[in-house]
């Protein structure tokens, strides 16, 4: 799969299903970002256990997306009112960070009341990449953008206070405003936050990337070039065909919104093989490419498509330009 004009194999999770429960008409409007701090995997339930019973003592439908230990962790605490949960490993939802904000989206659209959901999402832990911290955090401030003035739902994202470090957890108060159920955060950033981090220029590229101009008659020598780093790398073929794909659609956006072109840079990183492709378009939607995608629309098809068939995608648009980069794990 992935080779030109066929369909994009799909990283990104695909329609979340959770059965519907009576709901109270309560008085939640819109949406509402939280972040909770805890001790440790055993400490897990002690900070979100009363989120998830007070979910089920009001008869909300709710989706815990975390990793397998965690999991596990909440459905014993849980017994047997894990049943009125759905579970889903975040290391399949969000690999690529990018991915999950799609994916509340089916989850908000599956359930559109009349009463409030509810949400558990961990998209960041120790052991995440520096480049999918990084995403992490970002897709943190953009939920913020993506659901505000949205139905009412809330949101809770906890974070392991013994594991990560203090820059990450201050980070964390940036992107949330309420705290442990209804304490407002101080230090909440608001929208302006998100905008800010998708304007700021990506970390350079290496000195010896290579590099290549081009313009709509080059779309073939990129895919070219793409491929044979690609198979310098040794990826596996059908993971090659995808970074090509992803490659070739970018460098369209490029050739169709950017004055008719603009640079490939391919390098390797450890445990990575990185394609950039920049421009000196001007994107305005920081949510380009995880907004569900309009079949109907030119727009943002592109960077669609690089989420599903990358393992990561980094996109930053301002006063440099465009910068959309894709990794390839190796």
């Amino acid at each position: 799969m992935g080779t030109l004009g066929q369909a994009p194999r799909k990283r990104c999770m695909g329609k979340v299903h959770v059965a519907v429960a009576s709901q109270d008409d309560r008085e939640l409007v819109g949406f509402r970002h939280e972040v909770a701090f805890y001790e440790g995997v055993d400490g897990l339930p002690a900070s979100v256990l009363p989120f998830l019973l007070e979910g089920v003592e009001h008869g909300e439908p709710m989706l815990v997306v975390m990793l397998p230990d965690r999991l596990h962790v909440l459905r014993d605490a849980m017994g047997q009112l894990a049943d009125r949960v759905e579970w889903v490993d975040m290391s399949t939802v969000g690999g690529n960070p990018a991915c999950i904000i799609p994916a509340w989206h089916d989850f908000v659209e599956a359930h559109p009341g009349p009463g409030p959901i509810r949400g558990i999402g961990e998209p960041i832990w120790l052991g995440r990449r520096g480049v999918e911290m990084a995403e992490a955090e970002l897709h943190e401030a953009l939920l913020n953008l993506a659901f505000d003035g949205g139905p009412a739902w809330r949101l809770l994202c906890p974070y392991d206070v013994s594991a990560l470090p203090g820059d990450v957890l201050e980070e964390a108060l940036r992107n949330h405003p309420v705290r442990d159920g209804a304490q407002p955060v101080i230090s909440y950033a608001g929208h302006a936050h998100a905008l800010r981090t998708f304007s700021q220029e990506l970390p350079a590229a290496p000195s010896d990337a290579t590099a290549l101009p081009f313009g709509r008659p080059d779309l073939g020598t990129v895919r070219e070039v793409v491929r044979r780093a690609c198979e310098a790398a040794r990826l596996h073929p059908s993971s090659t065909d995808d970074v090509v794909l992803a490659a070739h659609e970018v460098a369209a956006n490029s050739v169709q919104h950017a004055d008719g072109g603009g640079w490939l840079l391919v390098w390797d990183e450890p445990g990575a093989l990185v394609v950039e492709v920049r421009d000196h378009g001007h994107i305005y939607d920081p949510l380009v490419g995880r907004n569900p995608l309009d079949v109907a629309s030119e727009n943002g098809r592109g960077i669609w498509m690089a989420n599903q068939l990358c393992d990561l995608v980094q996109v930053r648009s301002g006063e440099q330009g465009t910068q959309v980069r894709l990794y390839a794990w190796l």
